[in-house]
């Protein structure tokens, strides 16, 4: 997929939007207003924005709990976001569900998923669906490095090879399952665990926007082509602590200074195409001017948004057909 002038603005814009929303709800967290947990995916943008430009609604995913960045990369509200992790009723969830349970089926957003690998069991339903169906569609899931030790997840490797489903598995990884170093308890690589499924995979770089769309664009067309999955092992890392009131005392004096420094995904981006004058600095500046008023303007919404009322306590709790 070529990328023209207008997808680089796109592109740009969901990165920032990702970045905003997450670095503000770090601040609004401390305040005490958030019910429930929150964790961010602040430094990852790359990876949801990359793969999702390739997806429309016609195509779904499943998330983690840390799922804000996926949901915006998909094309959830961000007004309905906020509204959700404040426990709002006008949330996406009707604030039921707070942060870590994000889920919006309009768009394919299948949801965020307190369950350590509870995505790609999902993802193997939604690609059957559009397999049997000939939708067209293909199914996303992405998981972290502690997810992929999961036998939920290599039980999906194992059953979308064999039925030859139309679905990608992004693994992020970002160095730690918690507090967990994937180098002390990932065995081999996430690649190599591709192949043993007869899986193709690609190792790359989470915090190049570029590489991690072309590795995805690969992907997805191969799934939609009926030629089965495949596996993108994302190298990235995150900002924050696992949850917001982690002190991370398992990462390195200055870790995260020198990756905001030295590896910011926004940052490569805009120098790339503005050196390359794909896009004007100017342009880049006034999306981060309009992206900030509309964070503004969904924490002053959700701060004054009504919450659930006792009436809709037992609602959606079982489907009528």
């Amino acid at each position: 997929m070529q990328l023209n002038r207008e997808d680089l603005l796109r592109a740009y814009r969901t990165m920032r939007l990702i970045r905003d929303f997450e670095e503000r709800l770090h601040v609004e967290f401390a305040t005490g207003e958030i019910p429930g947990f929150v964790h961010l995916y602040a430094g990852e943008e790359a990876s949801a924005a990359g793969v999702c430009m390739h997806l429309g609604d016609k195509d779904h995913i499943a998330s983690t709990h840390r799922g804000h960045g996926h949901c915006i990369a998909k094309g959830c509200d961000v007004s309905g976001m906020m509204n959700e992790i404040y426990g709002r009723k006008d949330g996406l969830c009707g604030g039921k569900g707070g942060s870590m349970h994000i889920a919006d089926i309009s768009k394919g957003m299948l949801g965020a998923n307190g369950i350590v690998g509870g995505g790609p069991p999902l993802i193997c339903g939604a690609a059957l669906t559009a397999k049997v169906l000939k939708t067209g569609g293909v199914a996303i899931a992405f998981l972290g490095d502690g997810a992929s030790n999961q036998g939920t997840t290599l039980e999906s490797y194992n059953l979308a090879s064999i039925w030859k489903l139309p679905a990608v598995f992004v693994v992020e990884d970002n160095g730690y399952a918690e507090s967990t170093a994937a180098s002390y308890a990932v065995a081999g690589s996430q690649s190599d665990r591709a192949k043993g499924f007869g899986m193709p995979s690609q190792v790359v770089d989470g915090f190049d926007f570029f590489a991690v769309h072309e590795a995805a664009g690969a992907a997805i067309e191969r799934a939609r082509a009926g030629e089965g999955p495949s596996l993108i092992h994302v190298q990235l890392s995150r900002y924050y602590g696992h949850f917001e009131g982690d002190g991370m005392t398992y990462r390195g004096p200055g870790e995260v200074d020198r990756l905001r420094a030295d590896v910011d995904c926004l940052k490569r981006f805009r120098t790339k195409v503005t050196e390359a004058a794909l896009l004007e600095a100017s342009e880049l500046d006034a999306i981060d001017r309009a992206v900030a008023d509309q964070i503004d303007t969904s924490v002053r919404t959700a701060k004054s948004a009504p919450p659930p009322t006792e009436a809709d306590l037992l609602t959606d709790v079982y489907v009528a057909y």
